[in-house]
């Protein structure tokens, strides 16, 4: 029986579980990791990152008093560092996804946006890697390599110089149809020359590492949503999972093809696995938790286990557009900002809880429908995960606002959990993937409540709502 201590290095926080064969948590540790909120800017500690991944795995091996086979790694997929090669040492902060401070280096390529999507499956945004990788150059450093977060991570644990296909898929340098960097693109960021490392699949042990006892071999390197997808047993093309986490993250397996999104939204390679590279399509909603833990900043909850204590029963009318880190698919303007509408002097907290909830669950069906578009054919059910799904007022409401059926994953580890299935796989060349996974049975099912006619309602009115405030923005640029 494999057991492997899968670490999911996080926005908010750094996972470490510990996980036999059949999928039971035998040790559990989780360290919180504070990003620095800047203005336009989202930006963490490089070593608050390793200290963090180390502290949680060894934490979680210490509980487990377990044999441990290998270590797996999922990662946040486009956050970017520099740092020295030689030494291991940063060069600069950890620039998150979440920012938006190379909104001016997609300005300056849009005319080059089309290609770029063409080859690449991805929309011209600061979200992606390669971006930020070139705001980093132009103003922070030229000394050093630039990569995303794992690749550094990966060093420091193994003194190799690797990212896997999943996570390589979503810097905007890539080719969708072959996983391999490309030289015209990186060039076109200003990014030519670069040292950068070995692609990997995420069946490959790719080194071995004693920071957590023993020398334990490395494999199962992915990016956290798509580990996500994999634990959900999203493995057959229209299998759809959403995670509520720091955002939101709607994937859809597309299977082997590298279809590219006519809707809007990315495409990205899901996993290689025995050769066979499976592909996605995704969406974001950039603040889920990360909009209540605003609410609880200006004590409106004091945790967010008060949300379904704390909300309306209904809106009366209050509506949000909780776009406090921008817009992705299928509006993709970095520069829009959260706003409230429909407020009256008898608003209370209750509502204004409410409708950030409902403003969470409006922007997951709006990416709903653009999967539906792409795949030809509506979705039946949504797999979800993630601390958020506590909610039952958040789930109800994308089941209300998507029309589907809701099933919630019964562990809050599926990223580390799909990281573990792709260390077991890499263990073991002959285990099917579908074995290495598992199954599962939801923990709790959400059907809609409300009829289809009030959801449409609703989204006319919220979709109305984020044209105001688009609007808006584009006013006052002028």
């Amino acid at each position: 029986m494999t057991t492997v201590l899968a670490i999911d290095q996080g926005t908010s926080g750094t996972k470490a579980v510990v996980t036999d064969g059949e999928g039971k948590v035998l040790g559990l540790a989780e360290h919180p990791v504070r990003p620095a909120y800047l203005p336009g800017g989202v930006e963490q500690n490089p070593q608050e990152l390793l200290d963090s991944v180390l502290a949680a795995g060894r934490q979680a091996v210490a509980q487990a008093g377990a044999p441990i086979d290998a270590v797996a790694l999922a990662n946040q997929g486009e956050t970017v560092l520099a740092w020295n090669p030689d030494t291991g040492e940063p060069l600069s902060p950890a620039i998150v996804w979440q920012d938006r401070r190379s909104e001016e280096v997609c300005v300056r390529l849009r005319e080059h946006a089309d290609r770029i999507a063409r080859v690449t499956g991805l929309v011209l945004d600061p979200y992606f890697s390669a971006p930020k990788m070139a705001w980093l150059r132009e103003n922070v450093t030229r000394e050093g390599v630039i990569t995303t977060s794992d690749a550094w991570l990966v060093h420091r644990l193994t003194g190799e110089f690797v990212t896997d296909v999943s996570t390589a898929s979503r810097s905007l340098v890539t080719r969708l149809d072959d996983a391999e960097w490309d030289d015209e693109l990186l060039d076109l960021f200003g990014l030519a020359g670069e040292r950068l490392p070995r692609l990997v699949a995420n069946d490959e042990v790719v080194g071995s590492t004693s920071a957590f006892g023993g020398d334990l071999p490395v494999c199962g390197l992915v990016v956290d949503q798509q580990a996500a997808l994999l634990a959900e047993n999203c493995l057959t093309a229209g299998e759809a999972k959403c995670t509520f986490g720091t955002g939101a993250f709607l994937l859809a397996n597309t299977g082997t093809s590298a279809t590219r999104s006519a809707a809007g939204l990315a495409a990205s390679v899901a996993w290689r696995v025995r050769g066979e590279t499976s592909h996605c399509l995704d969406g974001q909603v950039y603040t889920a938790a990360s909009a209540v833990r605003w609410l609880r900043d200006l004590g409106m909850i004091d945790s967010a286990a008060d949300l379904d204590v704390v909300a309306a029963d209904d809106g009366e009318g209050v509506l949000c557009v909780p776009a406090f880190a921008g817009l992705a698919a299928p509006w993709w303007r970095p520069d829009a900002r959260a706003a409230f509408t429909g407020m009256t002097l008898a608003t209370g907290r209750g509502h204004l809880v409410l409708a950030v909830l409902q403003g969470i669950a409006a922007q997951v069906a709006e990416l709903g429908d653009l999967v539906a578009t792409d795949l030809g054919r509506p979705l039946s059910t949504l797999r979800v995960d993630g601390g958020l799904t506590r909610s039952r007022v958040l789930m109800q409401a994308v089941a209300d606002l998507t029309q589907v059926t809701i099933e919630v994953y019964p562990s809050e580890h599926a990223t580390p959990l799909g990281a573990a299935a792709l260390a077991r796989a890499a263990l073991d060349p002959a285990l099917p993937l579908r074995e290495a996974v598992g199954g599962w049975k939801p923990a709790t099912t959400y059907e809609p409540r409300w009829p289809e006619e009030r959801a449409a309602e609703f989204r006319a009115r919220w979709r109305e709502a984020v044209q105001t405030m688009t609007r808006q923005g584009q006013e006052g640029e002028r």
